[in-house]
């Protein structure tokens, strides 16, 4: 039962790790539907940035590790998740950089269009007849 809910942490955890990884470049589109979600991108594309600058430790990675090995489950490489779920499988080995730049320009569009539509709302309309 034990390594059942180890598994059931690990599928759950890749889940919220592949949501994460979708959230980052689309999130920016999110707020301009919904507002007050740009609060939470802010924060997803700055942990984003970190990894992919600095190579930092994603926790979501670390939990998935420490589930695998409580539910008796191959490891998970030491390249991590996005080496051994995504690279290879939506994009080529050798396109890590230039995915994330695509994904980090497609987030500065995002937001351009969030700012600029922001201050659209801002701007007093004439109301004046010509």
């Amino acid at each position: 039962m034990y390594e059942f809910v180890a598994a059931l942490v690990v599928a759950l955890v890749v889940a919220l790790h592949f949501a994460f990884i979708a959230y980052v470049p689309v999130g920016g589109f999110i707020a301009l539907r919904w507002r007050r979600t740009i609060w939470l991108h802010l924060p997803a594309v700055i942990w984003g940035v970190g990894i992919a600058t600095h190579q930092l430790d994603c926790p979501l990675t670390w939990m998935e590790r420490v589930a695998r090995a409580r539910a008796g489950m191959a490891p998970l490489p030491s390249d991590g998740f996005i080496a051994h779920y995504i690279t290879g499988v939506f994009y080529p080995a050798g396109w890590g950089v230039g995915v994330e730049l695509v994904t980090f320009a497609t987030v500065a569009v995002s937001w351009t269009l969030y700012i600029r539509h922001d201050h659209s709302r801002r701007q007093p309309r004439d109301s004046s007849p010509t």
